[in-house]
């Protein structure tokens, strides 16, 4: 007879929540547009399924019309409130949705936001495995800069790090300033610029606490919902993102998204049909 896994040894049981709004305010309507085929929120939520860390997914969203779109190619989904301030709230009430209706524990919980289609699903198996440490109660990705224009663009999200990968700081400006020539002879989790990516992972206990915390003056000034858990004392372990993914939050990128699929896709002799 075998002997159980010890809890070091144990899957970890990890809840993918994937926020899908209905407004947008640079892409409206963005998670109906299918192009592809594929409803844009229904290839995020495919691809997150594949990863064999992932014990779960469901669509959050505020939308009925978002909701039957979902049940139409059969993706779990749940309706939530439409005031929530951000996908972080959303994601709570999903999970408190699930917990009424008998589902969970969860060891882990993602938030996945649903115009992020191409994330690794290294990188999630990544973040889950991150919490095996019990230090950990948010974890996020982020990427090295490698576009000088990427470290001044506002829209650009950075994070500097301390010394076990934690996070610092998060700001919309090119952090940290360069007084010296560097070049790129930073590595991780050394002097390095990067971009977050902006992925998170919960223990479910922090989840809740993230959530009933209230707004900081650095949140407020860099509009960054994660500066609120630092500046409130917290922690948030910053793993580096093995692959590049760039999130979908224009015409232009859902273009190029389009393109890149038609490339990378195949006909399919049997359904004649394009297939990844």
């Amino acid at each position: 007879m075998r002997t159980p896994p010890s809890p070091s040894e144990a899957a970890l049981r990890a809840l993918v929540v994937v926020p899908a709004r209905l407004a947008s305010t640079r892409l409206p309507r963005k998670m109906l547009l299918r192009e592809t085929g594929r409803y844009l929120f229904q290839h995020t939520v495919e691809n997150v399924a594949a990863c064999p860390a992932v014990s779960r997914v469901v669509l959050a969203t505020d939308a009925e019309e978002i909701r039957a779109a979902a049940a139409e190619v059969g993706i779990e989904a749940l309706l939530t409130s439409a005031h929530h301030p951000s996908g972080t709230d959303r994601v709570q009430e999903a999970v408190e949705i699930l917990a009424r209706a008998g589902h969970g524990p969860w060891d882990v919980v993602l938030n996945v936001q649903g115009d992020e289609p191409e994330l690794p699903r290294a990188d999630l198996e990544h973040l889950i495995e991150a919490f095996r440490e019990a230090d950990v109660e948010l974890a996020t990705l982020a990427a090295p800069i490698t576009d000088e224009r990427e470290a001044s663009d506002p829209s650009v999200v950075k994070v500097v790090l301390d010394g076990r990968g934690n996070a610092l700081y998060f700001s919309r400006s090119p952090i940290p300033a360069r007084h010296d020539d560097v070049g790129d002879a930073g590595r991780w989790p050394g002097g390095e610029r990067r971009r977050h990516v902006g992925v998170y992972a919960f223990r479910p206990a922090a989840l809740a606490r993230f959530t009933q915390l209230p707004r900081g003056a650095l949140e407020r000034s860099e509009s960054l919902e994660q500066l609120r858990w630092l500046e409130a004392g917290h922690s948030i372990r910053v793993l580096e993102a093995g692959g590049r993914t760039v999130g979908i939050d224009t015409r232009d990128d859902y273009a190029l998204f389009v393109e890149q699929r038609k490339r990378t896709t195949r006909p399919d002799p049997l359904l004649g049909e394009k297939t990844p």
